[in-house]
């Protein structure tokens, strides 16, 4: 007792005749594993605990399970509502920048973002650098496509 490291009794060694019904549902569990504290009949209550709640699983061709009437149906609306939302950026202090701008060149060494002129439009949303035309960069976000696709009374994260 005490130690986080539980034995495990693999579920294809647990024997059941042929006809028993819960069968087909032990091949789909041989991956699972049984702790060796479970008694037999413990073991063969939970299989056929896991066999009367089968549709609450995930098995084969069903990826979400078969239960039925929790369906959820989503409306997206393509339409524009509102302009897109105007943020200014926020106030720096003069001794932050030096480590702002370190971890924005680390992010476009590893081209997680990148740098694209003053007049580029960008179709995703996306953080980029812009540069600007007299030659200091400036580090954004782009969220208008996203508002495209929100709600008047809804606002992007940003």
């Amino acid at each position: 007792m005490g130690t986080n490291k539980e034995k495990k009794c693999p579920l294809d060694t647990y024997q059941f005749s042929n006809q028993d019904p819960l069968e087909e549902l032990l091949d789909q569990l041989k991956e699972g594993q049984f702790s060796y504290s479970l008694t037999s009949k413990q073991k063969l209550s939970l299989l056929r605990t896991l066999n009367n709640n089968r549709p609450a699983f995930a098995i084969g061709e069903e990826p979400l399970g078969k239960i039925r009437g929790n369906d959820i149906e989503i409306h997206l609306d393509v339409e524009r509502s509102y302009p897109p939302i105007l943020r200014r950026p926020p106030y720096h202090k003069f001794w932050n920048l030096g480590r702002k701008f370190k971890k924005i060149n680390e992010l476009l060494d590893m081209d997680f973002i990148g740098k694209i002129g003053n007049n580029e439009i960008v179709e995703v949303i996306t953080t980029f650098l812009i540069t600007l035309h007299y030659g200091k960069s400036r580090f954004c976000g782009d969220f208008r496509s996203l508002n495209n696709y929100t709600k008047a009374d809804r606002y992007p994260m940003l």
